[in-house]
């Protein structure tokens, strides 16, 4: 396990970061540059060793009900890994990837037992998963409701 001044060390070298000190000497390091209210990617890195990284949006590493992951018995790389996609999950999208994003208002998805979903982008901030007129699901990113479909064993149509 790394320690805290081995952590603090790595984290210091994401110039995008602002750290910010916090009760009981943790830190904590903000993305300021963020295009969402999340601003936290590093969360109450802890003397102790023990801390969280924003991964709300990453699929390589599972978040609690916060959206953070803990990094207590990270390895430097796994470390560096999860704050430079935390980052990224938090900066401006590429042109493309907006226009991608745009350019998809409906999709069917399907299963084995042929049972169709439809995700639909509405009001450029939801993502809503209709099983015929009923609502089944609403989610606050593309790639949050993808992960849904796909974990309940749907396909793309």
């Amino acid at each position: 396990m790394l320690t805290f001044e081995q952590k603090l060390a790595i984290i210091e070298t994401f110039p995008q970061l602002e750290r910010k000190n916090v009760s009981l000497g943790r830190v904590n390091f903000h993305f300021e540059e963020s295009v969402t209210e999340k601003k936290n990617v590093v969360y109450h890195l802890h003397p102790n060793g023990n801390g969280f990284v924003y991964t709300e949006e990453i699929k390589d590493f599972p978040s609690d009900n916060k959206g953070m992951v803990n990094i207590r018995d990270f390895s430097e790389e796994d470390l560096r890994t999860v704050i430079e996609q935390s980052i990224l999950s938090l900066s401006a999208k590429s042109s493309e990837e907006t226009a991608t994003v745009k350019e998809i208002d409906e999709e069917q998805w399907i299963n084995a037992e042929n049972h169709t979903l439809i995700l639909v982008h509405e009001d450029d901030e939801m993502w809503n998963v209709y099983a015929g007129v009923n609502l089944d699901g609403t989610f606050l990113s593309y790639s949050e409701a993808k992960q849904y479909l796909e974990e309940e064993g749907f396909k793309k149509k």
